[in-house]
């Protein structure tokens, strides 16, 4: 039972030992509540009395919990939780979880990115200034993993909220999947993002979050194989021709389907860095035109 609850919530062990005890102190605290309410009416009817009883726990059921869980560190996922809960019953107005598919909200005409980097964010600027006007595109958030990054600034800058992930979470608990769905994400964007995507934001997110690698996949792709080390490797190698390869990412390094390669010479003469001067300027030309053609296939799927 424990195991198709770790799967279906995405959470690991601790937090749903953490869940399952906010489940019963918020019951608990419910149940006490209710009582005392209903003791102080002094309802004599029977059928009054459990009518009102029922309605006092559902509504003080939702705050209880809520009001637990920020003791036990799961505001996040109760937030959630009843949220979609009040959606089912119409009490509130239901949005997709990312769970499940794409969190898109029912009537928005927007595609929602959060851009994870790693870096300066040279991609993840570009990729803004793309879609700055766009009556189709917004850039919500962005999720970087070193609290120095020049990303950070650009985010600053262009007034895009941002996150600092930390590794622990990011790897073994929710793999920051809530604050993802309060954005209402639909699609990822990868931009020198360097620590490898978990499995449980894979599986939220399949198909749904791609990568721009500096090669011609398969090839000096994987573990390690980022920036100057593939630009090294390809001219170690003596290869005639290098490019970029954009595509969706899976459970391995550099592994998911191929969605666009673009090619381009290695030239007698050629260093590091002027293949990557090279490199970047086929990123900036294809990723944010990519970005743009999934953007809209996805909000033909949806709608």
């Amino acid at each position: 039972m424990f195991k198709n609850l770790k799967q279906k919530w995405k959470v690991n062990g601790l937090q749903l030992a953490l869940i399952i005890c906010t489940f019963a102190i918020g019951g608990s605290l419910t149940g006490f509540t209710a009582k005392k309410i209903m003791n102080g009416l002094a309802i004599e009817h029977d059928w009054l009395w459990t009518i009102i009883y029922i309605l006092l726990i559902t509504i003080i059921w939702p705050l209880a919990v809520i009001v637990i869980s920020v003791f036990f560190g799961q505001f996040h996922f109760f937030s959630g939780y009843v949220r979609r809960l009040g959606g089912k019953v119409g009490l509130v107005r239901s949005r997709k979880s990312v769970v499940d598919g794409p969190l898109t909200t029912n009537d928005s005409p927007l595609t929602h990115i959060a851009i994870f980097a790693s870096g300066a964010g040279s991609n993840a600027q570009n990729i803004v200034d793309h879609f700055k006007n766009s009556a189709s595109i917004k850039i919500d958030l962005v999720i970087c993993n070193k609290p120095d990054a020049g990303v950070l600034e650009i985010a600053r800058k262009e007034n895009i909220p941002s996150i600092i992930i930390e590794k622990e979470r990011f790897f073994s608990g929710d793999g920051y999947i809530n604050e993802l769905r309060e954005k209402a994400i639909d699609l990822v964007v990868l931009a020198g993002f360097l620590w490898k995507i978990p499995d449980i934001l894979v599986n939220a997110y399949r198909k749904r979050i791609i990568n721009i690698h500096p090669a011609l996949l398969p090839k000096y792709g994987g573990k390690g194989m980022y920036g100057s080390k593939v630009h090294e490797a390809v001219l170690s190698a003596n290869e005639k021709e290098s490019g970029i390869t954009i595509h969706y990412v899976d459970e391995h390094y550099d592994n998911g389907d191929i969605i666009l390669q673009v090619k381009c010479p290695v030239l007698e003469g050629d260093t590091p860095e002027i293949l990557a001067y090279r490199i970047h300027a086929l990123e900036h030309a294809n990723y944010p035109v990519v970005i743009e053609e999934l953007a809209s296939k996805l909000k033909d799927f949806t709608t």
